[in-house]
């Protein structure tokens, strides 16, 4: 079967209804998209709260603290940068590791032991390491998990590192639910690219002709995906189903909360001054039948993020998205090999490294309007994050 006959199912797609329910909209005006005729009109907002979303792009390109924060990146000692775990020979609670493409994995029981490294995917495999990216990702989602509650449970026990999550054990869904708000990407698997190729219905989602790189859809979808050996695969909501990977009444309510969890992360980003593009989330069952939402939210691995003052401009003259997030690490990759194919990929520069560490620490400071700490000690990270998880562990018991 073609990739275009496996993504066009020709029986009409599994239809639910994905209305999410939100929160009121805050009071204080934001920046907003809405749909006309498919492309983007830009809703004015306050006249200073316009002037602090414009003031982000010079914080991003050229700032005092982008200075100071590629100061400390650049004088980072090796022990620093966390490449590699291996806690179940230094912390005795610990009985198994399964390394993943950014995280480490462990075992203690009674909880699992999530530990974010510097490690950087992308393309199903690892490119690089970036400093102080695990603890960002580990702290950014902390600070969502915290904020979205009200929508679904998750999975956090406690956080005794700022590289650590501890978190309840529960039965994975083998789906991954990739929620859109853009025709976008430079992946196999993005909407783009496969939009690009003349694929019209994409796991089950009706696309108009037409569309253009970077344009808004009129209404956020979700594009499902499955493993399959090393990487992702897209399915339809009636393949999700049919093969047995969630029941109907788990898939409605994973896709109603992964909705609802979009709306309101792209509500928070526009009140930032950001546009939050497209994200995954992953869901577990525990033991009790609740649904809960493990892993990472909305951090600039599992999103990607533009700046919404420049967006409209550079969108109708043709030209990419300022961007928070890996997609510029993406795109060099994609120019200087085959990330897919070639055994041996060229190895990052220095500058790029520095800059991608710099602009995920701008977005955990521009959403969580709080300074990033950056850790930097004589004691090896390794060492601080066995101590830390010893203790965090021995006063669960």
């Amino acid at each position: 079967m073609s990739m275009a006959a496996a993504l066009n199912p020709p029986k009409t797609p599994f239809k639910i209804n994905l209305t999410p329910a939100l929160p009121p909209p805050p009071t204080s005006s934001a920046l907003t998209f809405k749909p006309n005729n498919n492309f983007p009109t830009l809703c004015a907002a306050a006249q200073p709260q316009q002037q602090e979303h414009a003031a982000l792009l010079d914080t991003l390109l050229n700032s005092t603290r982008k200075n100071q924060v590629l100061h400390s990146i650049r004088t980072t000692s090796p022990f620093n940068c966390l490449s590699e775990t291996n806690l179940h020979h230094t912390v005795p609670a610990l009985t198994s590791k399964t390394r993943g493409k950014v995280r480490d994995i462990y075992d203690s029981g009674e909880y699992l032991v999530l530990v974010t490294t510097d490690r950087q995917s992308a393309f199903d495999r690892v490119l690089a390491s970036i400093p102080f990216k695990g603890q960002v990702l580990n702290q950014t989602s902390l600070w969502w998990f915290e904020r979205t509650q009200h929508i679904t449970a998750n999975a956090v026990v406690s956080t005794p590192d700022p590289n650590v999550t501890i978190a309840k054990k529960c039965s994975v869904f083998p789906v991954e639910f990739v929620a859109r708000g853009f025709v976008t990407g430079s992946t196999d698997t993005s909407l783009w690219t496969v939009y690009n190729k003349g694929i019209r219905n994409y796991c089950g989602n009706a696309l108009p002709d037409g569309l253009v790189k970077n344009q808004k859809l009129a209404e956020n979808i979700l594009t499902p995906t499955t493993k399959a050996a090393d990487h992702d695969v897209p399915v339809t909501p009636d393949e999700i189903i049919e093969r047995g990977l969630m029941t109907r009444a788990d898939y409605e309510e994973v896709s109603r909360k992964a909705l609802s969890l979009f709306e309101y992360g792209q509500r928070v980003a526009s009140e930032h001054g950001l546009i939050l593009v497209d994200t995954k989330y992953e869901f577990g069952k525990a033991e009790d039948g609740s649904i809960m939402l493990i892993d990472e939210v909305h951090t600039p691995d599992s999103s990607r993020y533009w700046i919404a003052s420049s967006y409209l401009e550079r969108f109708q003259n043709g030209l990419e998205p300022e961007n928070v997030d890996k997609e510029f690490l993406r795109l060099w990759f994609k120019n200087h090999c085959n990330p897919y194919e070639d055994e041996v990929l060229p190895e990052a520069p220095e500058d790029l490294v520095c800059e991608l560490s710099w602009r995920y620490i701008f977005l955990y400071e521009t959403i969580t309007k709080s300074k990033f700490e950056v850790l930097l000690s004589e004691e090896p990270i390794h060492e601080r994050i066995s101590r830390n998880v010893a203790s965090a562990l021995a006063s669960l018991k």
